[in-house]
């Protein structure tokens, strides 16, 4: 259901010509903050899904930090992404399918695995995958 949501807000942003990642944050099965890929749009690199999403999140709880919160997204996290996840202290992070030249979830840096961070996020990877991996793969090949 959430990912389906997510998965919605991935085409919204194909529809701008953005990259089609979608996100939600979810706290006690309650959404709190959605977004998708808008840093074209929004002339604002930091623009991802998930940044877009934490940030109404935080903004609806009037708190950067989120504990007890899941984050559902359509593609796997990139840096800048996860390290936002950290800060904001999400409990749980689902996500759809794989990025393999910059998803640092598994695909690449595994930080979910690394023990210098001060916060532990609990991963779930491969959710409605085939979905958001035919999302991103039609966008650029319409694109070439």
């Amino acid at each position: 259901m959430y990912m389906q949501r997510a998965l919605e807000l991935a085409s919204q942003a194909a529809a701008l010509g953005e990259v089609p990642v979608g996100a939600v944050v979810v706290l006690d099965g309650e959404i709190i903050g959605e977004g998708f890929n808008q840093p074209i749009t929004a002339s604002d690199p930091s623009a991802h899904a998930e940044v877009v999403a934490l940030r109404a999140a935080a903004s609806h709880q009037e708190n950067y930090r989120l504990p007890g919160a899941t984050l559902y997204v359509t593609i796997e996290p990139c840096t800048m992404c996860f390290g936002t996840l950290i800060h904001a202290r999400i409990a749980r992070l689902v996500y759809g399918a794989a990025e393999p030249r910059a998803g640092v979830v598994a695909s690449q840096l595994q930080l979910p695995e690394k023990t210098f961070f001060n916060h532990r996020v609990q991963v779930e990877g491969g959710v409605l995958q085939e979905q958001a991996g035919t999302l991103v793969k039609e966008f650029f090949q319409k694109r070439r």
